[in-house]
């Protein structure tokens, strides 16, 4: 095996331990603003800040993503989300 194909397989390998979930809040007409970022501040562990900023990329991009981690992570936290009525998945 040449130098190369090391180099490219240890790269390859890193992006696979790198890789991790995300969960993506989409926008809708039916949650208030105050809803969504309690519901973010209590699911994802956001600061008040935070919670708001992702709200208002939500409102005005369409979409968000509010947490990554191992999917083990993401899944009782996107769950709270889906709860309280909120639209997400994690991808």
């Amino acid at each position: 095996m040449s130098t190369k194909e090391k180099i490219s397989e240890e790269l390859l390998l890193e992006e696979e331990v790198l890789k991790q979930n995300e969960i993506v809040l989409f926008n809708d007409d039916v949650n208030t603003f105050d809803h969504v970022i309690e519901t973010l501040i209590d699911a994802c562990e956001h600061t008040a800040e935070q919670a708001e900023q992702c709200s208002l990329i939500v409102h005005y991009k369409g979409k968000c993503t509010v947490k990554t981690g191992e999917y083990s992570d993401l899944e009782p936290r996107c769950g709270k989300l889906l709860q309280a009525g909120l639209s997400a998945e994690i991808v």
